[in-house]
């Protein structure tokens, strides 16, 4: 999981437009801001899908304070959008009690994934705010 720079600007009809300096093209927009960060979540997920689908390259993620020092952000609202990125996989290797992977592997066969997709589900989901 990471965490995007987005950039809020209201606009003069009282809407909420976001860009992500580092997806060019990637925006979204809402009426009020609380559904401007939500959308613009879904739009970014999308973007990084697509982008994964057409082989494209993932840029590399600033940080705020690097965008700060190359855009002039004065009236942007900042936020940060959680998404996924997809990676590549990477063997591990790892210990764990007899019952426990026992078990393991019987959810993961129950919910038709790998012992592999189904630690890395839980692993997700503890590390979700």
């Amino acid at each position: 999981m990471a965490h995007v720079v987005a950039l809020i600007h209201e606009e003069e009809n009282s809407s909420f437009g976001v860009s992500f300096p580092d997806f060019p093209g990637c925006v979204s927009a809402a009426t009020n801001l609380n559904d401007a960060i939500a959308r613009a979540a879904v739009a970014l997920a999308a973007h990084v899908r697509n982008m994964g689908q057409n082989n494209e390259a993932l840029p590399v993620i600033r940080t705020i304070d690097e965008i700060r020092r190359t855009l002039q952000i004065q009236e942007a609202i900042i936020a940060a959008v959680r998404v996924d990125l997809p990676g590549k996989s990477v063997p591990v290797q790892l210990t764990m009690n007899e019952h426990l992977l026992a078990a393991l592997d019987r959810a993961a066969r129950a919910s038709g994934l790998t012992r592999s997709d189904k630690i890395a589900e839980a692993i997700r989901a503890s590390l979700a705010v």
